[in-house]
């Protein structure tokens, strides 16, 4: 997979940009704040449909723009996939919505024709590293959830979709569990939020279950590599629902399919309900995960160097490469910072 072209219209500090590339390798030299690490933002940024640095996508749009009368952000990019090109571009819309403020709205057009967000996101595949991705260990959960749930939105058609409505179905269970909390009700107005729960969240712990069985060969792999022989990696999935032991992912097993896992949501959500209602918030599902990077048997989140704490991140990005070469059959655009 390669890239041939973007065009950046108020993205960052960009009012204007045009860059042609070279098919092999592209070299950004420069000073600080002239804007290299905002082009590698707007590549990634067509793979995953957000940005991967931003914490509100309204942040990429170039506050200059604000003052027409419907500021428009774009990215413009053609690509070669599997040696056909195609013209990508991203419209982020700012809607005036009153006060002051906006709404974002996102289009993505794939040659010309309008796509959907969910279904498109890896339709272009990359990888980013930077220095401040070591946050990924270094951080809290959300950092690491975050991670996967990216490289999955790559790599697994409709991962991004069942995560999204996964989301929308915690924050509605969880209006619901505060209202039963203030106003009182029949708890069984959850039973269809518990269902939509569990089907969700069943399909994204599958996949990231699946996920982590590659990456952690892969990864291992160039961790050793990288580190001469004398460490090895281990990245551990600590999800929050209390799995049996036949479910849990060790390396001598698989989960076969999704039933499993939804069955022992819903038990686990039932069994949970007055809890929950209580403290007013869902307390177990994907949303709740963590992973956990082991290094010779050792937790790196806790123990680990700056120096292994970079070289993992490394490896789990060298994997994330192999990954996606082996699901899409190419090798993706690597973007280094």
């Amino acid at each position: 997979m390669k890239i041939r072209s973007l065009s950046l219209t108020n993205f960052r500090l960009f009012k204007r940009l045009e860059i042609e590339f070279d098919d092999h390798l592209n070299l950004f030299i420069g000073d600080n704040s002239e804007g290299k690490t905002t082009i590698l933002e707007a590549i990634h940024f067509l793979s995953l449909l957000t940005s991967s640095l931003a914490t509100n996508d309204r942040e990429v749009v170039n506050f200059l723009c604000l003052e027409e009368a419907v500021p428009v952000a774009r990215i413009k990019a053609t690509i070669e996939k599997k040696g056909k090109v195609h013209r990508l571009e991203m419209r982020l819309i700012l809607n005036p919505s009153g006060n002051d403020s906006f709404r974002m709205r996102k289009e993505l057009r794939i040659d010309g024709v309008q796509r959907r967000l969910y279904d498109s996101a890896g339709f272009f595949n990359s990888v980013l590293f930077m220095p401040q991705m070591t946050r990924i260990i270094e951080s809290g959960p959300d950092e690491r959830r975050r991670y996967l749930d990216q490289v999955l939105s790559q790599s697994q058609p409709g991962y991004m979709r069942a995560l999204g409505n996964y989301i929308k179905g915690v924050s509605r269970r969880n209006s619901l569990l505060k209202q039963l909390a203030e106003k009182g009700g029949d708890m069984n107005q959850l039973t269809f939020w518990d269902e939509l729960l569990a089907d969700k969240g069943s399909q994204i712990m599958y996949e990231r279950i699946r996920a982590l069985r590659e990456l952690n060969i892969l990864a291992n792999e160039h961790h050793r590599r990288l580190t001469s022989g004398n460490e090895s990696l281990k990245i551990n999935y600590k999800p929050s629902l209390a799995f049996s032991s036949h479910t849990i992912p060790k390396e001598s097993t698989i989960v076969e399919d999704t039933a499993e896992i939804k069955a022992q949501f819903l038990s686990q959500l039932l069994a949970k309900r007055r809890e929950e209602v209580a403290r007013g918030i869902t307390t177990i599902g994907p949303h709740r995960d963590d992973l956990q990077f082991m290094v010779n048997g050792v937790d790196v989140h806790v123990y680990g160097s700056r120096g292994q704490i970079r070289t993992v991140v490394m490896a789990i990005k060298l994997a994330e490469k192999d990954l996606f070469r082996e699901r899409w059959g190419e090798l993706p655009v690597f973007l280094l910072d």
